[in-house]
């Protein structure tokens, strides 16, 4: 057992070392394009129109590891009747920092990405790709990892926090593509669930923390060239002048350029043109409509050349609805409830395993 657990921490490794997305700070040079290959169109319900298509990683086969457990399934509470969480339409109230430090014997790798609040309880919604950080603190086998919730301006050390949700079928996605020297994604199921669990100072947490409106209904054709507000802590700073530099909160009006499908016929992912937040450390900032309420999350960034700087992509509210009632067997607002703390360890012991055997079975024969 003690093989199988070194080989899921030096897996895990070697996955963070290799993926390029607006969460990282490695180098101003990492900074990833979208997967797009060639876009096509594809015809969806006539009341919505066309959308354009991005390839799917997750193909047919989700992993039903949640759906069989009888104690996760009774972890949450199943009676919520709808987003309706929010106590602030003001994105930089609600914006967190995720930084992260990885120090082994060699060196100390620092790395950035965005979050929101989207429950007045302390839960946090950012991205799988920032989230699976905090996997890496259950060990100190290859290193010490150390992640702090910051909040305000500048961003400075508030809280620590336990993983609530990763998608497993993102995890089984990406383990694919462990060995390639450049990972790119598209941004499907690239979120997660946090929950802030305690103060650094130990001091009692706020009675309500500063969530945002959610709005997970569909998106139509006719949401392009809208008007949104986008959101995050771009690291542009940080990343010349190093990781003691003040890292300010961001807003930006832009709009959106165009819509996507993965091929659930419906809305997926979208893109919004260049603006001041479209910079490394974003990802995972929200993306909000005019009646100030969160509709898409920021995955990566977007074509440059088509909507000018800082252009980014975000994945909808209703792709993150879908997709997580598929693997989980709850609702999107059932997963916001419940005991958070025994829900983080009940999550934690069940897709251990899961990701032991999945990381265990994409091993290399060679090694």
């Amino acid at each position: 057992m003690q093989f199988v657990s070194d080989f899921f921490v030096g897996i895990l490794t070697v996955y963070i070392s290799l993926t390029n997305s607006l969460a990282m700070l490695i180098s101003p040079g990492d900074f990833p394009e979208p997967q797009n290959n060639v876009p096509m169109v594809t015809e969806v319900d006539e009341s919505k129109g066309f959308f354009s298509s991005l390839p799917s990683t997750i193909g047919g086969v989700i992993p039903d590891v949640l759906l069989k457990s009888a104690e996760y399934q009774s972890a949450a509470l199943s009676n919520a009747t709808g987003l309706t969480q929010g106590n602030t339409k003001n994105p930089i109230d609600a914006l967190v920092n995720i930084f992260c430090t990885y120090t082994t014997e060699d060196y100390i790798r620092t790395t950035t990405g965005t979050g929101f609040f989207v429950d007045t309880d302390g839960v946090i919604m950012t991205n799988a790709h920032i989230a699976q950080f905090l996997l890496l603190e259950q060990t100190e086998e290859f290193g010490v990892t150390e992640c702090v919730v910051r909040t305000g301006n500048p961003a400075s050390p508030r809280y620590l926090a336990e993983l609530l949700y990763i998608p497993p079928a993102w995890v089984q996605a990406n383990a694919g593509v462990l060995y390639q020297e450049l990972p790119m994604g598209t941004g499907e199921r690239d979120y997660a669930l946090l929950y802030a669990s305690r103060s650094i100072n130990n001091q009692p947490l706020p009675a309500e923390f500063p969530a945002l409106e959610l709005d997970d209904s569909l998106l139509p054709t006719s949401m392009k060239n809208n008007t949104v507000t986008a959101a995050g802590y771009p690291a542009q700073d940080l990343i010349l002048n190093g990781p003691d530099t003040d890292l300010i909160p961001r807003e930006a009006d832009t709009s959106i350029s165009e819509l996507y499908t993965f091929g659930s016929n419906y809305a997926d992912v979208f893109s919004i043109r260049g603006s001041a937040v479209g910079a490394q450390g974003a990802s995972g900032g929200p993306v909000l409509n005019a009646d100030g309420e969160v509709i898409g999350v920021i995955v990566t960034r977007g074509d440059d050349t088509i909507d000018g700087s800082g252009s980014l992509r975000a994945i909808t509210l209703s792709h993150i609805s879908r997709t997580i009632e598929e693997e989980s067997g709850l609702t999107f607002e059932a997963s916001l409830n419940g005991n958070l703390s025994y829900r983080a360890q009940v999550f934690r012991e069940i897709l251990s395993p899961f990701l032991l055997t999945l990381l265990q079975n994409e091993r290399p024969v060679s090694e």
